[in-house]
């Protein structure tokens, strides 16, 4: 007679292993609650058939009590970004009976032995950004715990979830170049983000397409305090004025491209932290925005609207992207769908007055919905 790989009798386990589907999904089936899919359903009627599984009274009672519950895994909880990304996954999950356990990793000294215990507590993990490592994430498909991964590159047999950067970038950066601004400067690291190394790219594109040489970008922190260093760090540099006109390329290569002491005459922020932050240094230490040096940020927070003057930058979705994470990971853990798949949510430049926008300029939208099956 079928038995568990030990000779024991077969648990829930055995059968979820056999069925390659989670210990969630199995229990759906076998206790006939929530919803699951009719090839998920088969593969678990004909798993359990081939080890001829039969549930226990106590198991079985446990079992009908659980209800869905997504464990969320991000690098940090500071600033907006965050706060709009929760408010969009909680408000779905609350819609479908779904409870969300938080993870933050910035501080962790052992944040995969923080996450292997969060998997044996729910049925799903989304992971953020750079929250984990690669490792970690192999780690978890291995164990088949199904796994979205949010503003992070795809990896085989995960769901990801992000928006798009390069392309919004490269858009912005030329317009500026369009504009007369030759001697921009990245702000931010793109080591620090998958996004922000996506921003760089298209930043550094469009520079290229121009016959520009490409600047090493500022590599700083994404937040506030890190855009008022950055910005005195310029004022102090420039005390001498030595004026803003960028150089051409005289060769192939791309790196630090400004003479010492020069103000460059437009920064391109990873984020909005940064730029607010330049922008009201720069100010306070006599450098007019937009009229010397244009700024722009990435995300369009609320404060972008109301300073003086109004941020351009890149919005991106976070609600809707909080929405979509967490409806599909509850696809692949009722076994609605067992292909992973890539999403990639628009962005939209919107043009306010830290770089020099004219009477009807507006929000560029041309940036569509591209998902990838």
């Amino acid at each position: 007679m079928p038995s568990g790989p030990t000779g024991r009798p077969p648990t829930i386990y055995d059968v979820a292993a056999h069925a390659q589907l989670s210990i969630a999904t199995v229990s759906r089936v076998l206790q006939g609650t929530g919803p699951v899919s009719a090839k998920a359903r088969a593969r678990v009627d004909q798993a359990a058939q081939e080890l001829n599984y039969v549930p226990l009274r106590a198991a079985r009672s446990l079992a009908v009590q659980r209800h869905e519950a997504h464990g969320l895994v991000l690098p940090d909880l500071a600033g907006p970004f965050y706060g709009d990304l929760l408010m969009g996954y909680e408000r779905w999950a609350g819609e479908h009976g779904q409870s969300v356990i938080l993870t933050v990793t910035h501080g962790n000294p052992e944040p995969q032995r923080t996450v292997r215990d969060l998997a044996g507590r729910v049925d799903g993990i989304v992971v953020h950004g750079n929250a984990l490592g690669l490792d970690a994430i192999q780690d978890l498909r291995r164990a088949k715990v199904p796994v979205v991964l949010v503003a992070h590159p795809p990896v085989t047999g995960c769901d990801s979830v992000r928006t798009e950067s390069a392309a919004s970038a490269e858009r912005l950066t030329t317009r500026l170049l369009d504009h007369g601004r030759q001697d921009l400067l990245f702000v931010g690291d793109p080591a620090s983000s998958y996004d922000v190394s996506e921003r760089y790219a298209g930043f550094a594109k469009a520079l290229r397409a121009r016959e520009l040489e490409v600047p090493e970008p500022e590599r700083v922190p994404l937040t506030e305090a890190a855009g008022a260093g950055l910005a005195t760090k310029l004022l102090a540099a420039t005390s001498g004025g030595t004026g803003t006109k960028a150089r051409t390329a005289t060769g192939s290569g791309s790196g630090p491209r400004r003479e010492s002491g020069r103000m460059p005459d437009g920064l391109v922020c990873a984020n909005d932290e940064l730029a607010l932050a330049v922008v009201q240094t720069l100010r306070d230490g006599g450098v007019g925005v937009p009229a010397e040096v244009v700024v722009t940020g990435w995300d369009d927070v609320m404060a972008a609207r109301y300073v003086s003057p109004g941020l351009t930058t890149v919005r991106q979705p976070m609600a809707e992207l909080g929405r979509l994470a967490a409806s599909r990971l509850h696809e692949r853990v009722t076994g609605e769908r067992t292909r992973a798949r890539n999403d990639v949510l628009p962005t939209e430049l919107v043009l306010r007055a830290s770089c020099g926008t004219h009477p009807g300029d507006g929000t560029d939208s041309s940036n569509r919905l591209r998902r990838r099956a």
